[in-house]
């Protein structure tokens, strides 16, 4: 994964706002991005990320609010005079045109010498491994191969970079494979990378932050493992990763530690909160942080329950369990094959215990 930037404030944007009649796609939206950063706006779809992206890009003209690059207002300039390249998820590839022409058309563009242009289209297609293909035409190449072409395109002009849901086109083997050699050759490169995604594995794979988006609003910015461990919020909590969500009160409040009350039990958790006695709270805690057993574990006195196994679905690299607490509510809990001969012994309508640490909850206000 890449590291983030190190240069702080390269690419911003100060309340960016656009209205499409009544309706606001995006909704004052501030971020920060470092240079050399490779960055994810993440969301389902209609949360005003391909929007926000556009915007970066030139193609739609904001409301209001600032877009800063390298410490210039871009907002009015056109696509064509900002130093910014993006690429749609289509690849866009000239089907008329050979592996090298497409990637040099840019260059060739730009009014550049022949000798630069054969220079850095050479540069760039031995940088995604195509030099072998430099005479086919596109339609002779893979998914993936086209893909990288289209990056290759984007990066001879020694850009800012914006993907559009850059690997959506491919099968997931493909595309988990694709997502690797997309962070490697971005990295060689150093450019700054903007990429819009709806898929949570792509993003938390390939980027060194992300803002998670819903409603046209950024709702948290962190590195993949800062939004998986401690989400701001619930819609964060339940939009990454799987999540079982505990309603109930904040029945103990001390700096270092809370507890909060909740229809299956009192449950510890190991860190403070704001807040007061009373207030209404969630309770977030991961599948895979939870244990469970037949037998009654040793030493475990806090955050113990009881439940029966309702479901139970195979992976292969792990098992799920859906459990019914005792007062109705179904816990999702998940378990890791660790060999081969590691067959669980528990099974449909067991009685079983399930429990975790104090440090697998996140309290969470909103």
């Amino acid at each position: 994964m890449a590291e983030t930037g190190t240069q702080a404030g390269y690419l911003v944007t100060e309340k960016l706002v656009k209205r499409f009649d009544e309706a606001v796609a995006v909704d004052e939206v501030s971020l920060s991005i470092g240079k050399g950063e490779i960055f994810a706006l993440l969301g389902s779809s209609g949360c005003g990320k391909s929007t926000l992206l556009r915007m970066l890009a030139g193609f739609e003209r904001p409301t209001s609010g600032r877009i800063l690059l390298g410490g210039q207002d871009v907002a009015a300039m056109p696509p064509y005079e900002r130093p910014v390249n993006m690429m749609f998820q289509s690849y866009a590839l000239f089907p008329h045109l050979n592996i090298w022409e497409n990637v040099a058309f840019g260059l060739k563009r730009e009014g550049l010498p022949k000798a630069e242009i054969q220079q850095r289209t050479d540069e760039m297609l031995a940088l995604v491994q195509l030099t072998p293909y430099a005479k086919r035409k596109p339609h002779q190449l893979s998914g993936g191969q086209q893909q990288r072409v289209a990056l290759a395109r984007s990066l001879a002009k020694r850009p800012k970079l914006l993907l559009d849901e850059p690997l959506g086109a491919l099968d997931k083997k493909l595309r988990e494979q694709t997502q690797f050699e997309l962070v490697n050759i971005i990295e060689k490169v150093g450019v700054t990378v903007v990429m819009v995604t709806h898929d949570q594995e792509e993003a938390m794979t390939m980027a060194s932050r992300i803002a998670i988006m819903s409603k046209g609003r950024v709702l948290q910015v962190g590195t993949p493992e800062e939004i998986y461990e401690h989400p701001a919020n619930r819609f964060v909590a339940d939009f990454i990763g799987n999540v079982n969500l505990f309603e109930g009160k904040l029945s103990v409040d001390e700096p270092d530690r809370c507890a909060v009350s909740t229809s299956i039990g009192q449950i510890e958790v190991g860190h403070g909160v704001p807040g007061h006695l009373g207030m209404a709270v969630g309770l977030a805690v991961r599948p895979e942080k939870i244990e469970i057993s037949k037998q009654r574990p040793e030493g475990v006195a806090a955050n113990l329950f009881t439940g029966t196994v309702k479901e139970i679905a195979y992976f292969g690299s792990y098992n799920t369990y859906i459990v019914q607490a005792s007062d109705g509510l179904r816990v999702k809990i998940t378990e890791a094959n660790t060999s081969r001969q590691d067959l669980s012994d528990i099974t449909w309508e067991d009685n079983v215990f399930f429990w975790w640490n104090d440090k697998a909850g996140v309290v969470l206000r909103d």
